[in-house]
């Protein structure tokens, strides 16, 4: 491809009068007759760096072959065009465009092995040129639409749906439109998004596959979940925070939410829904996509492991006004709050019935995260309010077998939870840690100061009471 020069003549005349010749001189049938004499005076125009009329030829020939229905002297244009010694890119960028624009009408009008021979034509002519990465990408979406049609509706001659499927996440998640200068900056979040749906499609059915086989098998779709996350990473929310995009924001996170359930990430999917529930056409319906959003926040913050940011998170939307109004939800979210002891059998009989009839808690798995959560935080309440207790009268308060409650003692121990100690031959659980002298005097030390604190604050007290006392006498 060449640069611009300086214009060496002007062929505009010559042009405007060799255009309406060849136009009929292709409609008499003798459409090769009429390129050639097109291509004869583009080629003077491009030696003389008359862009303009090289542009109005090129794009005349292009013009002449598609009105023909000739397809193949198109395609063959089209390269031979784009391959000229010293041809201008802007010329070329001029002739992609005009054939992209006829692609949906030639796949309706003369079917797919037409539109196919068109599409890679233009990826061949496209490929490896940066002024042409926008064109290229478009073009490329459009494939990998029709790949992944094909593994919907696969055909006789078609290969199997899993390759077509692979075959059209492969094809756009090689582009990088991130880096496309060219690109509007919402067409590229659109691209991205249609590489992560993709990826997800692909993920999802290698992992069945794995399920099915009961053995690895390129440890299924892990590959594809990790550029899903990758892929996430290249969104910026706050170009998603635009009321003009909202839409985008909404699938954004639908897709993040579908990454964060694979890996069971609770916390990040609550935040995702939260994401979700602050967007106002959301948030505005209270009673439809709006309640939804809100029930699954505080079904997947309830989910989620304890930590700061779940404590922190869970305790915001204890008091946000909106969960006032979900009675069930708001006691559920009330008892994680509250330190007070929780009984499995009753959370059961009353937020069973309901909560198991939900797509979240529908699943065993989760409804064994869910008793594991209650566990969990009775034990946090014990530990809180005893410093020893008898394994056997723990094991009762938490419903569990003596072995499911030195499990769950453990696994709280090791994320650094609680602190806690089992003496198995005397059957006792420490929950306080033996200090040392050093801690103790440390502690005897500051509740003194706090002690000549008050005792300092009663004397000064005291006087000031004497002596207005005193004034009140002497006055009287």
């Amino acid at each position: 491809m060449a640069e611009p020069k300086k214009k060496e003549k002007d062929f505009t005349t010559e042009v405007d009068a060799i255009l309406p010749q060849a136009q009929s001189i292709a409609k008499s049938g003798k459409l090769q007759d009429a390129v050639d004499k097109l291509l004869v005076l583009e080629k003077q125009t491009r030696n003389a760096s008359d862009v303009q009329s090289t542009t109005r030829l090129v794009t005349t020939v292009c013009d002449l072959c598609y009105e023909a229905r000739n397809y193949p002297a198109l395609n063959a244009n089209i390269n031979l065009l784009s391959k000229k010694h010293g041809q201008f890119k802007a010329t070329v960028q001029a002739m992609v465009e005009k054939a992209i624009g006829w692609l949906e009408e030639i796949r309706e009008r003369e079917g797919i092995e037409k539109w196919l021979e068109l599409v890679e034509t233009l990826r061949s002519v496209t490929e490896g040129k940066i002024f042409l990465e926008t064109p290229r990408a478009r073009v490329t979406l459009a494939l990998a639409h029709y790949h992944e049609e094909l593994s919907k509706k696969p055909t006789a001659t078609s290969p199997p749906p899993k390759e077509s499927l692979q075959s059209a996440s492969d094809l756009l998640s090689e582009l990088q439109v991130e880096t496309y200068s060219s690109m509007e900056r919402r067409e590229k979040t659109e691209f991205i998004l249609e590489q992560m749906r993709l990826l997800i499609a692909v993920a999802r059915q290698k992992d069945s596959e794995v399920d099915k086989d009961k053995k690895e098998s390129l440890a299924g779709g892990d590959a594809e979940w990790v550029k899903v996350r990758v892929g996430g990473r290249k969104v910026n929310e706050e170009f998603l925070k635009e009321k003009e995009n909202e839409e985008l924001k909404l699938k954004y996170y639908d897709l993040m939410i579908q990454h964060a359930l694979h890996s069971s990430a609770y916390l990040d999917v609550a935040k995702y829904y939260e994401k979700v529930w602050e967007t106002p056409s959301i948030k505005e319906d209270e009673n439809g996509k709006g309640r939804a959003a809100l029930e699954h926040i505080v079904y997947y913050v309830v989910l989620a492991s304890h930590d700061n940011e779940q404590s922190d998170m869970l305790h915001h939307l204890f008091v946000d006004p909106a969960l006032s109004k979900l009675d069930l939800q708001y006691n559920l979210v009330k008892c994680f709050t509250t330190p007070e002891l929780m009984r499995w059998p009753g959370i059961e009989s009353i937020y069973g019935p309901f909560l198991r009839t939900t797509s979240v808690f529908s699943s065993d798995s989760r409804w064994e995260d869910l008793h594991t959560r209650v566990i969990e935080h009775n034990v946090r309440v014990v530990a809180q309010y005893y410093t020893r207790i008898t394994l056997s009268r723990l094991t009762a308060l938490l419903d569990l077998t003596p072995q499911q409650t030195e499990e769950t003692l453990s696994r709280l121990v090791v994320s650094g939870t609680i602190w806690a100690r089992i003496d198995r031959p005397a059957g006792v659980v420490n929950f306080r840690a033996k200090r040392s002298a050093e801690d103790v005097m440390n502690d005897w030390s500051s509740d003194m100061q706090k002690l000549l604190g008050l005792v300092e604050k009663a004397w000064m007290g005291m006087n000031a009471a004497q002596a207005a006392q005193s004034k009140a006498k002497a006055t009287a």
